[in-house]
């Protein structure tokens, strides 16, 4: 299931022709379109497309190019707009200083005047940014204090603005210009760049990918973004629907959240959802929040926790994965008798088993559990985090007790497996040089380095 986020579906080139267009793209996989405006006129035919057509959401506002006779009685205008029940955002608004079609001064009014009611109607913004990143990033940082939500389309900017923009709980999307040949540079900023942060769009009728550039384009085509973007990320297609859909829904309400998964396909693995539960709180983990990774909803209380002949159903043949990996937004050995059980009927049936743990295991079952990691469990992910013990703890949440627990686990656990992997989240207050030492001098693991998102 796809979904563009940014289609302009009333230009004149889609006329005669707009239910064509929209059956080769639900033929193509996309089940939501919105439809953003430019101006007060298009606005309306926004809202007409929307109650025509069930699929097509909409936004409502005033494009920089179109500022130049900006006053303040726009803004009771586009509240009133806004106020139909299938427009989810207010846009598209920003700046653009490519083009000298409205003066820069009115241009910020004008942005600043629609984020404003944005904020007063409690809706997103789609923002729209050509050569103007310096007073963008000024504009948006001002509001860092508010609840302002923002899709920033068609992203040009650099790695640094998209990280900082991400920071601050904003999006990215990109269209049909990632599949160009000199895309070098927006390749390299997309692979820095979770797919949690990312929504697909077309830009339509601008921006059409490859092999149709130079052609009008279409919502059918984002299809082709979307296999780009897994392209880069090393990622299946579907991968890339998924959570760019559940963005969709984060942040204009559009779709819904899935229900609890209890195993979960990334890529050509599948992932274990064993537990919520754990014995840290953790800095980078989002366990008491929404728990959805992925697109997936690992959300799940100790209630719901089910047996281990769920999972084991779930799984089928374990030797269609390249491997079962024992993870989920908890501390799986919590579960570890569950964890062994589902083990055992993979490794019975020729698959591979990888086990993602804090290296608290033999801590929290009162026992050194790495002797039974043999035969069941073929590689143990650790998650390291510092190699300062105090700022592990930090981190962790936990007492600086375990960070010695946990370089035990891990020694004891080389042992008993064919590999033990450590990582640590990029990040400047993490020595990366340490944690490497730590890792390869003192345990022997191997070290890598997360990003951090």
């Amino acid at each position: 299931m796809f979904i563009d986020t940014h289609a302009h579906l009333f230009y004149p080139n889609f006329e005669g022709e707009l239910d064509e267009v929209l059956n080769r793209a639900k033929e193509s996989g996309v089940k939501y379109i919105i439809v953003p405006a430019t101006d007060l006129e298009t606005s309306q035919k926004v809202i007409e497309l929307t109650e025509k057509y069930d699929f097509i959401y909409g936004a409502v506002g005033v494009h920089p190019h179109e500022t130049k006779d900006w006053n303040d009685s726009y803004i009771s205008k586009i509240e009133e707009l806004a106020g139909n029940k299938k427009i989810v955002a207010i846009g598209e608004i920003g700046l653009d200083y490519f083009y000298d079609y409205s003066p820069k001064e009115k241009q910020i009014e004008a942005f600043k005047a629609q984020i404003d009611l944005a904020l007063k109607i409690k809706k997103p913004i789609i923002v729209h940014n050509r050569e103007a990143d310096e007073d963008m990033m000024n504009i948006i940082r001002g509001y860092n204090e508010s609840e302002l939500k923002a899709q920033f389309h068609c992203f040009s900017s650099t790695l640094e603005n998209a990280k900082q923009l991400i920071r601050l709980n904003h999006f990215v999307s990109f269209t049909g210009n990632i599949t160009f040949k000199n895309a070098d540079t927006l390749s390299n900023i997309i692979s820095n760049l979770s797919l949690e942060s990312i929504m697909l769009e077309t830009d339509s009728p601008f921006m059409t990918p490859e092999p149709h550039r130079g052609k009008r384009n279409e919502p059918s085509y984002v299809k082709l973004v979307a296999e780009k973007l897994a392209e880069i990320h090393h990622l299946n297609v579907e991968d890339v629907a998924r959570v760019t859909s559940y963005n969709v829904f984060r942040m204009f309400g559009i779709g819904s959240k899935p229900g609890t998964s209890f195993t979960y396909k990334i890529g050509d693995s599948l992932y274990i959802n064993v537990t919520n539960r754990c014995n840290a709180n953790c800095l980078f983990c989002d366990n008491e929040d929404e728990s959805v990774i992925s697109g997936y909803n690992l959300k799940m209380s100790k209630s719901e926790e089910t047996e281990a002949d769920v999972y084991i159903k779930e799984i089928g043949d374990p030797k269609q994965y390249k491997e079962i990996v024992f993870c989920g937004y908890g501390e799986p050995t919590l579960r570890w008798n569950i964890v062994k059980e589902i083990a055992r009927f993979v490794k019975d049936n020729e698959g591979t088993t990888r086990l993602i743990t804090n290296g608290h295991g033999s801590l929290l079952n009162k026992r050194d559990i790495t002797p039974e990691l043999s035969g069941l469990i073929d590689s143990v992910s650790i998650s390291l985090n510092s190699g300062d013990p105090r700022q592990y703890a930090e981190f962790m949440g936990l007492e600086t007790r375990y960070f010695n627990e946990m370089i035990t686990f891990a020694k004891n656990a080389k042992n008993y497996t064919g590999k033990v992997v450590m990582t640590v989240i990029a990040m400047n207050e993490v020595d990366i040089e340490r944690a490497r030492k730590v890792v390869e001098e003192k345990i022997g693991a191997e070290f890598r380095v997360r990003q951090y998102f």
